[in-house]
């Protein structure tokens, strides 16, 4: 049986080929990338192709044999937007007549109100309405995605946040390593919620500085001041309004939801906090 993994040259991809090789062996499993030479460079012993969702003659050669796929969603912004981006591999994978797909999705895409979500929800109806054989592994938040929060926090320096409500952050790698297992069971289930521990930006906070031994300077302040201190360091307006939007998901209540589906696939309890925190430092 082959493997695929598509759009595999980002952290997540990386993390998942080498979950997966462990799993099934690198010999099953091909790499799809839109830049094979960097792909080559990061898998030498892997079968690599090349598939780009914006280019859609790319992906019927790129899935050619390739029995189940893990689709991991490509970033917004790019020059061919996301949700056509995504509708290109759906129509493939469904021309291909793959045996299973792994999308990963946003958590309960089917009920989230944040503006993130919506590609994602796109994606998951045209799974389903192509027929494609889904599995939906909707994923909430990587810890590395606060890496400048726990750095200044760990620094002694001013750390603001602005959202309201908890989400549930664990390691990048937890949930590739997820994904890739999923990909692989007999029998999974439709759906599932991947997440860590359900816990709020001060207890983040709490947790980097017992972690580093600094005072907690975490700080919740409302929408506007978070931008308004992102334009004091040095942003516009724009880019400034940008990143504070990334905790809209989180304010919005989206992400709360708590789920064990993590550490059952993965058949052991995620990286404490503490530790995992220390983990995204080091990097």
């Amino acid at each position: 049986m082959k493997y695929g993994i598509t759009a595999a040259t980002g952290h997540f991809g990386q993390a998942a080929v080498a979950a997966l090789n462990e799993l099934v062996g690198a010999d099953q499993v091909v790499v799809i990338a839109r830049n094979t030479a960097k792909a080559r460079q990061l898998f030498p012993v892997n079968e690599v192709r090349h598939g780009d969702y914006g280019e859609p003659a790319s992906l019927a050669p790129a899935l050619a044999g390739v029995d189940r796929v893990l689709f991991i969603s490509s970033q917004p912004g790019g020059a061919v937007s996301r949700d056509v981006q995504h509708q290109n591999l759906v129509a493939a994978l469904a021309a291909a007549k793959v045996d299973r797909v792994v999308y990963t999705s946003f958590p309960h895409a089917d009920q989230a109100q944040s503006w993130l979500a919506a590609d994602h929800q796109l994606t998951e109806q045209a799974l389903r309405a192509a027929g494609v054989p889904a599995v939906m592994v909707r994923n909430n938040w990587y810890l590395e995605n606060e890496a400048s929060f726990l750095q200044a926090v760990a620094n002694g320096q001013p750390a603001a946040y602005w959202a309201r409500q908890p989400l549930g952050w664990a390691l990048e790698k937890e949930y590739a390593a997820g994904a890739a297992k999923v990909l692989t069971l007999v029998d999974p289930k439709p759906v599932y919620e991947f997440a860590g521990s359900i816990t709020s930006y001060a207890e983040l906070g709490a947790a980097t500085a017992q972690a580093s031994g600094q005072p907690n300077s975490a700080t919740q302040v409302s929408q506007a001041q978070y931008i308004a201190g992102l334009e004091q360091a040095g942003l516009d307006h724009a880019t400034a309004a940008l990143y504070a939007s990334f905790q809209a998901p989180a304010d919005q209540g989206d992400l709360k939801h708590a789920s064990d589906d993590l550490p059952t696939v993965l058949g052991h309890a995620l990286t404490p906090l503490p530790v995992a925190i220390q983990a995204v430092l080091a990097e």
